[in-house]
């Protein structure tokens, strides 16, 4: 299956570089470009492209204002966002996940990272390495102290499903998780998957966000100090 992209960014030498980059891939089509929000949201309603590489400062509506549109609308769920930012520590980084963004790149990222964290996206799997995710959503959690979601929210998980949660707020891949719960991988993602459609959340990065919210697994955690 080819993956088709739309490339947002106001800097056409940037939209160049992206789409040289994607054009040499035999998986990734770039079908659309938009030089600003508004032209992204239109793009995005006439092409649906399953990844748009949105970055954030354009002018008129915004890579976040845009972000949050799209995800909102059930009408395009297909399409996820990747939002693109010039500093891993920009803070707009913390507000594109709020947007619902599956995750974030920066614009100095290795070509094969890209096209990688581009199929990742796709298919609804982590985008941020591990350690990014750790750190990232964890800051995330601490700058949102009012977004704290109750977390008796969690209470619509089986116990198996809240561990496997926890793991995949740990940074752990579908393949991790079933052989440290001597699960398949199959039955690994099934319970992802379940979690996802009962919490109500969009993918796998909103997943870990809400781990870190309800207070199912703390900053700093990692899979590893679970021994």
């Amino acid at each position: 299956m080819t993956i088709s992209v739309l490339l947002a960014d106001d800097q056409a030498l940037v939209r160049a570089g992206f789409r040289s980059l994607l054009r040499r891939t035999r998986d990734i089509e770039v079908v659309g470009e938009a030089a600003t929000g508004d032209e992204a949201l239109r793009a995005v309603r006439e092409l649906r492209p399953d990844v748009v590489l949105m970055d954030i400062r354009m002018p008129g509506t915004d890579g976040l204002t845009a972000t949050e549109t799209l995800t909102r609308d059930p009408e395009l769920a297909g399409t996820r966002v990747i939002v693109l930012t010039t500093f891993e520590t920009d803070e707009y980084v913390f507000a594109a996940l709020r947007a619902g963004a599956g995750g974030f790149l920066t614009k100095e990222i290795e070509p094969d990272d890209l096209r990688q964290a581009i199929r990742a996206v796709a298919a609804g799997d982590a985008l941020l390495s591990p350690s990014a995710t750790r750190r990232v959503v964890a800051e995330f959690a601490h700058r949102a102290p009012s977004a704290t979601v109750a977390a008796e929210r969690l209470t619509a998980l089986t116990a198996r499903e809240r561990e496997v949660v926890a793991l995949v707020a740990a940074g752990l891949s579908n393949d991790r998780i079933a052989e440290r719960l001597v699960i398949s991988p199959l039955t690994a993602k099934t319970h992802v998957t379940r979690a996802i459609t009962k919490l109500g959340v969009r993918d796998r990065v909103q997943l870990v966000v809400l781990a870190y919210e309800t207070g199912l697994i703390r900053p700093g955690h990692t899979a590893e100090s679970d021994g």
